[in-house]
């Protein structure tokens, strides 16, 4: 008879934990993450929030091809970013390290430390990276988007060079594309549109 009491009770606790874990995520941080990614890859994409800890959770699952994080409140200024799925262990990777408190430019050389040993992925070919950002961006929610920001379109191409893809080192004119990092593992195309 005991036994047959507590089941009602598991029940209700198993639906209550099920409705719970199904809520839509707040549409300020898909709103945020998404305000980075191009419209053709927004429903698709999977959605990363940081949490007080400044660890990113995944608040809304995609089809595993490509990924967005809101802005993460506990660093100054604003910045969304979008990427596609040959990033995503990388990207992640790092936003790990910095919640563990290593400053940016270490967390670059031990993730090449993790490629190199074979334990964090990588890839050939390109990937490209969305970044929404601003000293003052921030969501306005009457308005449903992020207001005085910036894009930066980013493009990995590993082990590429200014020979190999007829970039230059520096932009040529204001929004022209050039070079980073040539010849490195992180080589990347940068496209920083004029204001």
């Amino acid at each position: 008879m005991t036994s047959l009491r507590v089941l009602p009770l598991f029940l209700i606790v198993a639906v209550s934990s099920s409705a719970c874990a199904q809520e839509p995520p707040d549409p300020k941080l898909v709103g945020e993450a998404l305000s980075a990614a191009p419209e053709a890859f927004r429903d698709a994409a999977t959605i990363y929030a940081f949490n007080d800890a400044g660890v990113l959770e995944t608040i809304r699952e995609g089809d595993g091809s490509f990924f967005c994080a809101a802005d993460n409140p506990t660093r100054e200024g604003f910045e969304a970013t979008c990427w596609q799925a040959a990033l995503d262990a990388y990207v992640r990777r790092g936003h790990q390290l910095k919640s563990e408190g290593v400053d940016g430019r270490e967390t670059v050389a031990m993730r090449e430390a993790e490629i190199d040993a074979g334990t964090l992925d990588w890839f050939d070919g390109e990937a490209t990276m969305y970044l929404r950002y601003g000293e003052n961006a921030h969501w306005d929610a009457e308005l449903g988007e992020v207001v005085n920001s910036k894009l930066r379109y980013v493009v990995y191409t590993p082990y590429a060079t200014s020979e190999s893809t007829g970039l230059p080192l520096e932009p040529m004119t204001p929004g022209g594309p050039w070079i980073m990092n040539p010849g490195s593992f992180r080589a990347h195309i940068m496209l920083l549109p004029p204001n």
